[in-house]
């Protein structure tokens, strides 16, 4: 859990000042839990540049509650998280001075978004939160208050999350809330999930990740793990502390962040998914009669693939929809084995050119037009999905044929802007894996929108 938080004061000297507002949202990773803001009575005067930067005043805070009056629900409301701010060595030290005029020694660990968005969003012209968030698209209302400030770092803090996808500060959060207490039970763990789709983390009790898949049903897929029966059921069972999530809305994200996922952090468990999974792949051999025939073969690194499958069974049922709706023909495309015509003609289903009633040139059109369809190299498209709640939505970059990365937006002004949305984007690897997971998800996906640019 997370404690976000920023503080506005009255300025003077080092350790002098007084704390004039104070905003905190409490932040489970993924949504606001709870929230404390108040003005703060300071008992000494505001410095005047203070005044007209923030618009508090001296007035404004007579009848505002003194420190020692908010203090017990800043400690309620801090407990057990770790401190998120914006330049929090700062906030931190205030927070800290207050609480030692009191006699109490406030203590707990802290995150600075200044630091991870120099790390995670490298170049950009200016770090202050004004600026930042602006140049990131993430909307911002009453800036040099705290309520404000408060909620757009909070907004900052989340993309920064999504953003570290070495898992760095998850890892971080998991050994900290380890240091706490002993495991909870495999129940407690299941009650705490989402029946929605995302990607799901199994840490052991080193924090340490030891699975990592992805479900349309989280809840549900985490019960089939501390219920199942196999091997691998069984150590998840043994080893799991916890078990950590994130929700992605799309499917295809989903698929794309465990992907990756998976082969950075290479999990224990993840053993078969850690090189390629798709094994059989689809290519195009022209025969002695000039046709274009596809070819279901096992995948070969040095041959250029159209797409590929995890499974020989997947491949063909594809290929039977391809074959479908490209009206090709099933001898062609190696469905059905026959030396004259193939079964769709006998049932008036294919138009010939198994035995050359229509021309190759005619023929090779169709395939050529599956091609296209199904490969986007030197593209320029971005593909639109649901998002995580009723007023996001998701967007998959693809640059140049390139899979860039994803990210969730509010505003269309975000992908609509190339600037913006290369800004916000989660960037990830280009590779076979990806490239396939794409294919499949365009194919098969009734969600998917896709802008060419």
């Amino acid at each position: 859990m997370y404690a976000i938080l920023d503080i506005e004061t009255t300025g003077g000297q080092f350790n002098e000042e007084g704390i004039t507002e104070i905003a905190i949202y409490k932040f489970d990773g993924r949504e606001v839990v709870d929230q404390f803001i108040s003005l703060v009575n300071p008992e000494i005067p505001i410095q005047p540049f203070v005044v007209k930067l923030t618009g508090i005043n001296n007035a404004m805070l007579r009848s505002a509650p003194k420190f020692f009056e908010v203090a017990k629900r800043i400690i309620e409301i801090t407990s057990d998280c770790i401190i998120v701010a914006h330049n929090a060595s700062f906030d931190y030290r205030i927070l800290r001075t207050e609480f030692k005029r009191l006699g109490y020694d406030f203590q707990a660990k802290t995150l600075c978004t200044v630091e991870l968005s120099k790390k995670l969003i490298p170049e950009q012209p200016s770090y202050s939160l004004g600026k930042l968030v602006r140049a990131l698209g993430i909307p911002m209302a009453d800036r040099h208050r705290a309520s404000g400030d408060a909620m757009a770092t909070t907004k900052l803090f989340k993309m920064l999350l999504e953003k570290d996808v070495e898992k760095q500060i998850l890892n971080d959060f998991i050994k900290h809330e380890i240091q706490k207490g002993i495991a909870p039970k495999l129940l407690d763990i299941i009650e705490k999930l989402p029946s929605k789709t995302g990607v799901y983390y199994i840490h052991n009790e080193k924090g340490n990740l030891i699975y990592i898949g992805k479900s349309r049903n989280i809840k549900k897929r985490i019960n089939q793990h501390f219920t199942g029966t196999s091997t691998k059921s069984k150590k998840i069972q043994r080893e799991v502390f916890t078990v950590t999530y994130e929700e992605t809305g799309s499917e295809l994200i989903a698929l794309l962040k465990e992907s990756e996922a998976i082969k950075i952090n290479k999990p224990i468990f993840n053993r078969a998914q850690r090189k390629s999974i798709f094994e059989w792949a689809l290519y195009t051999e022209k025969d002695n009669n000039g046709y274009l025939n596809l070819r279901l073969q096992k995948a070969d690194g040095r041959k250029k693939e159209i797409t590929s499958f995890t499974t020989l069974q997947e491949g063909k049922n594809a290929l039977f929809r391809i074959t479908e709706k490209y009206q090709l023909c099933q001898k062609l495309t190696g469905l059905y084995q026959t030396n004259s015509e193939c079964f769709q003609y006998k049932i008036k289903e294919c138009d010939g050119a198994c035995i050359g009633k229509i021309t190759s040139k005619e023929y090779n059109i169709r395939v050529a037009n599956f091609i296209a369809d199904n490969s986007f190299e030197n593209q320029n498209m971005i593909l639109i999905d649901r998002g995580r709640t009723l007023n996001e939505r998701a967007a998959i970059l693809i640059e140049n044929g390139i899979y860039r990365g994803y990210t969730f937006y509010e505003l269309n002004y975000q992908i609509t802007n190339i600037d913006v949305l290369k800004t916000i984007l989660i960037p990830m690897q280009h590779n076979r894996d990806a490239k396939t997971i794409i294919q499949g998800q365009i194919r098969k996906s009734k969600t998917l929108k896709v802008i060419s640019f």
